[in-house]
């Protein structure tokens, strides 16, 4: 089709933009040829009209289908143009945080400036052996690729990487060489690779320097070439550096620094060893001041000084040159600082005693006066005479820049000559991989002759790259035999020959150099002259005469000629040289020797001084030669030179991009970035690539993505002829796509049009089944609002016939209520009026009665008034005498239950309180006792006031009866003189006075009573109030405890569970440390036999050695050195040779054997340590518990009592107060029956009552106290006496409460149990059954499941599917009854030799009873033939073997057996049966040299066939099994109690009986150990090829997921091929290890501990590979992940292995595939997110939701949002960073005790095994 039919509405174009350099916009209308302009819509909403170019009519690029965006390789865009490329890179880089991106053979890498966790030990081993295209873009990728294709090819291998500053060249490099240096090692002991990744400090701290680009900006290329020998270990590296920027040792810009190593060297002034340096801060220097920040952020120099020297020191440069090194660094500092002065216009003068001249002078050993002499003056030859003329100050101070900079570069130079010899091997190299770390095109505002070298490096490269781009292209179309057309690139030859051919610019710059008066001017009109008009590439500006333009491939770029020749000459002053070359320093000489150096800075030194070296005089010549050879020249040999390395190598491509100036992380500058890749030929190699075939699909890939646009008759058997009728159908011009041999090729776009019309048809379905989905809602929708019509009329209608019976219902009801309303009525006015007149008439009456009583009481009142006014004196008295003693006893008691009150509140508020008193129960019944006795006194206190108050009051009494009989006799007298009128009338006016007197003083004795009764009133109101708040604070106080004692028992229960699990972990630890030390023993005790097979291959000279007969037996076994392999292997030659030949490296491997042996003795008794440990803390923790909760069980009651009875005291006397107040104010009596005495008695009997409380209370808290005593000391009780026997003695009856209530206890204890027992088995029996129905479900649903399948399949494919599903199910169900069979098969073996045995003791019985009968019997019956059957032997189980058959023994029954055999046809373990009997018979004969010679050739004939034959997993599992066996039965026969408790009685007799073999015990389990982790490597290595193909790529669902388009890179395809791996390969595999194992009998444990650790190698493979797949993060490939885990989950419960832990690690990859299915947009989403994926870490999550990648245009992509969403939530998650999970890892391996009962005297030895030596006992 033709490319302008793309451009229709809603088309998406690009558009060129000032700022954006390229934005996006959406076509509003149809392009129709012949259009002048375009109408477009931006993406903010904005219309505008883009005009078309009216000669070249070229339309704008079209935009890729949003599926397209974010691929990992830029080819596989449809459409392959800048501003693809820009956009895929930008999304990658912004949105999914992916800074590496395939562009063909190159890979792009983006600086993101912050430092990611994707460089780990943990990736590199995930991308090691992996194809590049098959995992994401990585410089790991390409480090592999030129590895493998190394190995492969047997061709060297280059990596270039280029880039401007700042972009991270030298990163990437270094990444690189640590990938090399991980992955192959060194192929000695010398640690190769760690001296490579050691120069790289090295390097940087000399030829780095912080630029306003870059903090650690390289000022030299480099070139590393690391060499590797036959087997591609590293055997060495060589460096070769390029035009190093010497500038800057004397000049920086703003912002910008020296080389590192000189403010290294500053911040380490401070360091004694360096104090003779005289250094101070970098800014006391002018070499280090002038960019005025020489602090960098992030960055302490002083430990990379510390790591500078330690690279030095490990790359074999002693402490004596790294001294001199320093103090050559710190002289050019300080000559920096060296003040010239002007003495006239023509000459200058250095001041006497310069400081920092004389401290150069002296570090350097140089005279004073000769250095400050040449500084200032020059010597000038003639050819008869020599001058010495003196020089401005401008030249001077040259002339010193020049010296540094001279001396820096020597120094420089001599360090990469020193570092070139550390890393030189003396193995001869066979092949080698290097990595090119150089600048990228550079053009700033003013260019001069370094930019002018590194562009002219940059067009060689960019040269060979393209040869390298068209090579490929070509190579790929002649492959697939497709037609070869010419692609025309861009050849930049023409540059080339400007700059480097024969009167080219740098001939010209030379011959100008040679020229005396030779200047920069007379050379740019040399260039204007020659080229000007020759060479369209070179251009004259125009407003400069002393400057010139190259067009360069990348861009123009205009060079300023001032500086050129004096750079390209690189003079010094010849005389300061000499200075130089006669110091005493002898580095410095060294520095400038131009023959070979003589000395090493790896050698020993016998002093600090090193060996003094002098130039030789004799020859001159060559020294000047050499000096004379300009900076151009050189560099142009180097990079012929290194052009011819590249051009003999393959290399591979790094692009380093910079995304903005700023070196802000993560922020991307359209405009750089393009110049970038312009620059470094990025879009050269997509022009290259969109001018022939860019897209390139195979067949089957083809098939799977668009058989949605064939028809069900286009579809064939043969996959490439039906894919070559459907392109034909699809794209009529066939120009657009051509066939390979295995791959379609496309023209650029049409990829696009193809996913055009597949979207389009995957549209109109969707529109097809919207609309019958639609449909049929708007029917149901309808027939639903026509049955909800019709039930409302039947409603409404019955509704409205309700309300009328209602309305003619309430009618009369009206009615009937008025008539009774109206008759209420009148009746109620009637009443009203007839109880008016009653009231006034009773008013009336009461009236008149009132007046006449009142009358009357006058009357006698009058005459009372006497008797009244005296009564009332003496109550006067009387009640404020009460009153003040009630008062002071309220203020009293008020004031002590305040403090008691206040007391209790702090008591029940404290938590503390709480914990004291379950802690000190003693201390409270001590301070209740004291309480007890304090009160007492109180009380006595309390009873002898009240004595002497009723003394003083008898006394009291006595004087107002003497008053009483004194004013009787006064009245007496009185009535004698009745008679005087006169006196009595004047008493009489008296007493009316004191009568009116007395009136004003009880109205205010009243109105105080009245005042006082309201106080008393409000005074109870406040005391009930109060006893309201008691009550509350009581009722939360209550609470608070079983809130506290049920958060303190969910503390405690908690603190157990953490404490338990860290034990067990700390035990998992400690048994994993112990395995790694196995582990580790067991690679040296390999490396020691290989060391001694080689010595004695290279010396076969027999010797004789003496051994020494008391090694003990551990010894023997740790070191591998058994007699029987000594015999065998003849290792007496070999340790002759080893002690004559490599006793240093034997001694070595001796001592590490010996610390391993020893440390791994203390940490299996550590391990056993913290076993023991662990079982006592959790059965104390246990125990603590439960007297824990008993204690606050029986606080809990008592403090309730203790606030009850308080409570009820509180009530007691409060009522006693109310009765008090509210008794009769007018009682006038204190006689001891008086209401103030009963009071006083009350409160005594109360506080005696009190008293009494407590007391028991005491006894109480006493009773409880022992029986918690009882049941922490258990059985000390009966013996120890109680702390406190007096109270003992006092509590008969409360001790026996105590035992009866402690019975009903352990009732209900034990009533409970049983509950507990019924309830866990009636638990148990339902789980089985839920199990069952779950089973049952799950394989109902999976039947479900494949009917719903095969239902939506064509015809064809659902017999086929059909008859799949019918073959597998009887597949399986034939493994299962084969499976049956066999244990069939073991049961009728193991029942016919029981029949055997009972039938041999039948007939022993028959016989007896035979003989036992008499001859008259026998005379009668009939005499009959009978088989008398031969007695056996009581055997004992044991085997009886010659001491010369020991050989033969182990030969037979280890090192010749077939597992196979013995498997199939054997009972399991015999082997460890036979060993075990043999070593009874030793044991049995008291034979302790035997045992030993017996287990040491034993266990040694186990490692050497395991060895041999480690990589078997039949022979593994096998020997696995036979030694747990052996270890099993050296346990259950050794005697001890714990072992023997599941032994018979026979088997108790066969128990060893001489010797203890728990020593080798502790060796077997060792053994296990290490035959268990061979066992799991061995299983790791024939599964880990299977995993990522069965699990990830193969679709087991058929269908699900289609095909993207794929670019240059290879990637594994998804569909299986014949030699692809499925899922049922993996569970094929899986059931062959478990098979396996049964088979040999290994223990159940044993087999899930394995099983679990393949689960997990499963789960981590599987989850690291997709977290390093992009093409595997969607939603279709989680649905196949997780239909791949049900399988797995399946196979665990048909064999029984649920409970193994297997599932549990498989959980981060079930939530990782959760992840890719759920929704992932709103804030709810992001929250579910998080409580979900809680087995995976915040950098899985993330990595997972920015690789997520939706392959239909129906999907979308997860938003960035959206993921900071997710990053903020999980902030706080403490969680190790690591990204990719431990493959690695093994769990801890246990071997619980698996006793047998096989008896072993009924044991058979089978002939096959050719042990016929062998004697049954």
């Amino acid at each position: 089709m033709a490319a302008s039919e793309l451009y229709t509405k809603y088309a998406r174009v690009w558009i060129p933009d000032a700022e954006e350099v390229w934005k996006s916009a959406e076509l509003v209308k149809d392009y129709k040829p012949g259009d002048g302009l375009l109408r477009l819509q931006l993406e903010e909403g904005q219309e505008i009209e883009h005009k078309l170019d009216p000669k070249t009519q070229n339309l704008p690029h079209l935009r890729n289908p949003d599926i397209l965006v974010g691929e990992n390789d830029l080819t596989a865009l449809s459409y392959l143009h800048e501003p693809a490329v820009l956009h895929n890179l930008k999304v990658r880089f912004i949105d999914s945080k992916l800074i590496y991106t395939y562009c063909g053979i190159v890979l792009v890498a983006i600086n993101p400036y912050e430092t990611l966790p994707i460089y780990g030990t943990d990736i590199i081993n995930a991308y090691s052996g992996q194809n590049m295209g098959d995992m994401d873009p990585h410089i790991f990728a390409v480090a592999e690729e030129a590895y493998k294709q190394m190995a492969r090819d047997e061709r060297n291998q280059s990596i270039i990487v280029s880039g401007e500053s700042g972009a991270g060249k030298t990163v990437s490099a270094k990444y690189a060489m640590r990938y090399f240096a991980t992955v192959s090692g060194s192929a000695s002991e010398a640690n190769v690779e760690e001296k490579v990744l050691a120069s790289n400090p090295i390097m940087e701290s000399i030829g780095n320097a912080k630029t306003t680009r870059n903090d650690n900006s390289s000022r030299f290329g480099k070139y590393i070439e690391i060499g590797f020998d036959k087997r591609y270990h590293i055997i060495g590296a060589n460096m070769r550096t390029y035009l190093l920027e010497k500038s800057r040792v004397v000049f920086q810009a703003d912002e910008e620094r020296n080389y590192h190593i000189f403010y290294q060297l500053c911040a380490s002034s401070h360091l004694p060893e360096l104090k003779t340096l005289k250094l101070g801060g970098a800014n006391d220097f002018h070499y280090t001041k002038q960019g005025r920040n020489p602090v960098i952020d992030g960055v302490d120099d002083a430990k990379e000084m510390s790591n500078t020297r330690q690279a030095f020191t490990l790359l074999g440069i002693n402490e004596s040159y790294q001294m001199g090194l320093f103090q050559i660094l710190a002289a050019i500092l300080h000559l920096g600082n060296v003040e010239i002065k002007d003495r006239d216009a023509d000459s200058c003068i250095i001041p006497p005693n310069n400081g920092h001249l004389t401290a150069f002078c002296e570090l350097m050993g140089v005279t004073y006066q000769d250095m400050s002499h040449w500084l200032c003056h020059r010597k000038l030859k003639t050819a008869t005479e020599t001058y010495i003329k003196t020089t401005p100050k401008i030249q001077a101070v040259n002339s010193r820049d020049a010296l540094a900079k001279h001396i820096y570069a020597k120094l420089f130079n001599w360090i990469v000559d020193h570092v070139n010899q550390a890393l030189h091997s003396t193995v001869k190299q066979h092949s080698f991989i290097g990595v090119l770390d150089i600048y990228g095109f550079e053009t700033f505002e003013i260019n001069s002759f370094e930019q002018f070298c590194i562009n002219y490096a940059n067009e060689k490269l960019q040269q060979q790259f393209n040869m390298h781009v068209f090579k490929l292209e070509q190579e790929e179309y002649m492959k697939e035999q497709i037609p070869w057309t010419l692609i025309d690139f861009y050849d930049n030859q023409p540059c080339i020959n400007l700059i480097e051919s024969k009167m080219g610019i740098l001939d010209l710059l030379d011959e100008e150099c040679k020229m005396p008066k030779g200047s920069d001017d007379s050379w740019a009109q040399k260039l204007y002259n020659t080229h000007l008009k020759t060479c369209a590439l070179f251009e004259k500006p125009r407003m400069s005469n002393r400057a010139f333009i190259i067009q360069h491939f990348a861009d123009k770029v205009e060079y300023q000629c001032e500086g050129f020749l004096e750079k390209n000459k690189d003079t010094v002053n010849e005389e300061q040289i000499n200075v130089l070359k006669a110091s005493k320093f002898d580095l410095l000489v060294e520095l400038f020797r131009d023959e070979e150096k003589a000395t090493t800075p790896t050698g020993p030194t016998t002093g600090k001084r090193m060996l003094s070296v002098r130039p030789d005089k004799g020859r001159p010549n060559q020294a000047s030669k050499e000096h004379k050879k300009t900076v151009g020249l050189q560099f142009r040999n180097s990079l012929h030179l290194l052009m011819e390395t590249l051009n003999a190598t393959t290399p591979h491509y790094v692009r380093c991009i910079k995304p903005n100036d700023y070196k802000h992380a993560f922020t991307f500058d359209p405009k750089r970035a393009v110049q970038q890749l312009r620059a470094c030929g990025v879009l050269e190699t997509i022009r290259i690539s969109a001018a022939g075939f860019p897209s390139r699909w195979t067949y089957q890939e083809f098939f799977s993505r668009y058989r949605v646009l064939m028809k069900q008759k286009d579809v064939l058997a043969d996959r490439k002829l039906t894919c070559k009728n459907v392109l034909e159908q699809l794209v009529q011009d066939p120009d657009k796509y051509q066939f390979g041999k295995t791959k379609i090729f496309f023209r650029a776009g049409q990829v696009a049009y193809l996913e055009k019309l597949r979207a389009d048809k995957l549209r109109a379905a969707c529109i097809r089944i919207q609309k019958t989905i639609r449909c049929w809602l708007a029917r149901k929708k309808y027939l639903r609002m026509k049955n909800a019509s019709i039930t409302i009329q039947r409603y409404v209608r019955g509704h409205q016939a309700r309300r009328l019976a209602k309305f003619l219902r309430r009618t009369r009801a009206a009615i009937i209520i008025q008539k009774y309303q109206r008759m209420y009525v009148e009746r109620t006015r009637f009443r009203r009026k007839k109880a008016a007149a009653l009231a006034m008439q009773c008013i009336l009456r009461a009236y008149m009665a009132r007046q006449n009583y009142n009358r009357l009481l006058r009357e006698h009142k009058t005459v009372l008034i006497q008797k009244m006014v005296r009564g009332w004196l003496a109550r006067q008295w009387y009640k404020r005498t009460l009153q003040a003693i009630v008062y002071l006893q309220c203020c009293v008691r008020r004031m002590r239950a305040k403090r008691e009150l206040k007391k209790l509140k702090i008591e029940a508020r404290s938590v503390e309180h709480y914990k004291k008193l379950n802690i000190g129960m003693e201390n409270k019944i001590m301070q209740l006792q004291r309480r007890v006795d304090e009160q007492n006194k109180e009380n006595r206190t309390i009873s002898e006031r009240l004595t002497s108050l009723e003394s003083s009051h008898t006394v009291e009494t006595e004087r107002l009866k003497k008053e009483v009989g004194r004013l009787r006799t006064a009245e007496d007298e009185a009535k004698a003189n009745a008679n005087k009128v006169t006196s009595l009338l004047e008493e009489l006016a008296r007493l009316r006075q004191e009568l009116a007197t007395t009136q004003k003083d009880k109205k205010v004795i009243e109105d105080w009573a009245e005042k006082y009764r309201d106080e008393m009133e409000q005074m109870v109101a406040e005391l009930k109030e109060q006893n309201g708040l008691l009550k509350n604070e009581k009722e939360d106080l209550n609470r608070l405890i079983q809130e506290q004692s049920q958060q303190m028992t969910e503390k405690m229960q908690r603190a157990l569970q953490e404490e338990t699990q860290q034990l067990e972990n700390d035990l998992n630890e400690e048994r994993s440390r112990y395995q790694n030390l196995l582990t580790e023993h067991l690679r040296l005790e390999e490396r020691y036999d290989d060391l001694k097979e080689s010595i004695s291959v290279a010396v076969p000279k027999p010797g004789h050695r003496r051994t020494d007969s008391t090694h003990s037996s551990n010894e023997s076994e740790s070191t591998y050195m058994s007699e029987f392999a000594e015999s065998e292997e003849g290792s007496r030659a070999g340790e002759d040779m080893t002690r004559g030949g490599d006793m240093s490296t034997f001694l070595k491997m001796q001592k590490r054997v010996t610390e391993l042996e020893q440390e791994k003795h203390s940490l299996q008794n550590e391990l056993d340590r913290r076993e023991e440990q662990f079982q006592r803390a959790r059965a104390r923790d246990d125990e603590e518990h439960k007297k824990a909760r008993s204690a606050e069980l029986e606080y809990e009651s008592l403090k309730r009592q203790e606030l009850e009875s308080e409570n009820k005291k509180l009530k007691h006397n409060l009522n006693e107060m109310r009765q008090l107040l509210s008794g009769n104010a007018g009682a006038n009596t204190s006689a001891p029956g008086s209401p103030a005495y009963k009071v006083l008695l009350d409160q005594l009997n109360a506080s005696n009552e009190e008293l009494e409380v407590r007391k028991d209370e005491v006894l109480i808290l006493r009773s409880q106290l022992v029986s918690h005593k009882e049941a922490m000391q258990h059985k000390e009780t009966m013996t120890e006496p109680m702390s406190h026997p007096e109270d003992l003695r006092k509590m008969k009856d409360a001790g026996e409460m105590t035992q009866a209530y402690l019975g009903l206890k352990d009732t209900n204890r034990l009533l409970e149990s049983q509950l507990q027992m019924q309830r866990r088995s009636h638990d148990n029996e339902v789980e089985v059954l839920r199990g069952e129905l779950q089973s049952m479900k799950e394989e109902n649903n999976r039947q479900q499941q494949l009917l719903a399948q095969n239902l939506q399949l064509p015809p064809e494919a659902r017999i086929e599917a059909s008859l799949q599903h019918e073959i597998t199910r009887l597949t399986n169900e034939n493994l299962d009854l084969m499976e049956q069979l066999e244990k069939q098969d073991k049961t009728v073996r193991k029942l016919k030799k029981q029949l055997k045995v009972f039938a041999k003791k039948i007939g022993e019985l028959e016989v007896g009873q035979v003989e036992n009968v008499s001859p008259g019997q026998t005379v009668d019956e009939p005499i009959r033939p009978v088989n008398i059957p031969r007695r056996e032997k009581d055997f004992q189980g044991m085997l009886e073997y010659k001491k010369e058959d020991e050989l033969k023994l182990v030969k037979n029954l280890i090192l010749e057996l077939k597992p196979r055999g013995v498997a199939v046809n054997l009972i399991p373990g015999l082997p460890a049966y036979i060993l075990f009997m043999c070593l009874r018979h030793a044991d049995y004969v008291n034979d302790d040299q035997r045992v030993r010679s017996l287990l040491t050739c034993t266990i040694n004939s186990i490692k050497k066939i395991l060895k041999k034959r480690g990589d078997d997993f039949e022979t593994v599992s096998f020997w696995l099994s036979n030694t747990c066996r052996f270890l099993h039965c050296l346990k259950q026969y050794s005697g001890d109690e714990q072992f023997m408790k599941h032994n018979s009685t026979k088997q108790n007799e066969h128990c060893l009986s001489n010797f203890d073999l728990a020593e080798y015990r502790q060796v077997l389990s060792d053994l296990a150990i290490q035959i268990y982790q061979q066992l799991i490597k061995c299983m790791e290595n024939i599964l880990q090829p299977m995993i990522v193909s069965g699990m990830l790529e193969h679709e087991t669902i058929q269908g699900v997921s289609g095909v993207k388009p794929t670019g240059l890179r290879k990637r594994t395809s998804s569909i299986a091929d014949e030699g692809t791996y499925t899922l049922d390969s993996i569970l094929r595999q899986l059931n062959s290890f478990h098979s396996t194992m049964c088979q040999h009998g290994t223990d159940p444990e044993l087999i899930k501990q394995v099983v679990k650790q393949q689960f997990y190698i499963i789960g981590a493979v599987t989850l690291n590979n997709l977290l390093l797949r992009k093409d595997m993060c969607s939603w279709s490939k989680g649905m196949q992940i997780r239909y791949n885990v049900s399988q797995l989950e399946e196979w665990l419960r048909e064999k029984n292995l649920m409970n193994c832990g297997a599932k549990e690690t498989l959980e981060p990859l079930i939530q990782a595939a959760q992840l890719l299915q759920v929704k992932k947009k709103t804030d709810e989403d992001a929250e579910a997110i998080c409580s979900m994926c809680n087995a995976l870490t915040t950098a899985q999550i993330v990595k997972v939701l920015n690789l997520y990648t939706p392959l239909n245009e129906f999907e979308e992509r997860v938003s960035v949002t959206f993921i900071r969403t997710i990053q903020t939530r999980l902030r706080d998650r403490m969680e190790s960073p690591q990204l990719l999970m431990d493959t690695k890892m093994i769990y801890p391996v246990t071997f619980p005790f698996n006793p047998s009962s096989l008896a072993l005297e009924t044991i058979q030895i089978p002939t096959s095994l050719n042990l016929s030596f062998l004697t049954r006992v």
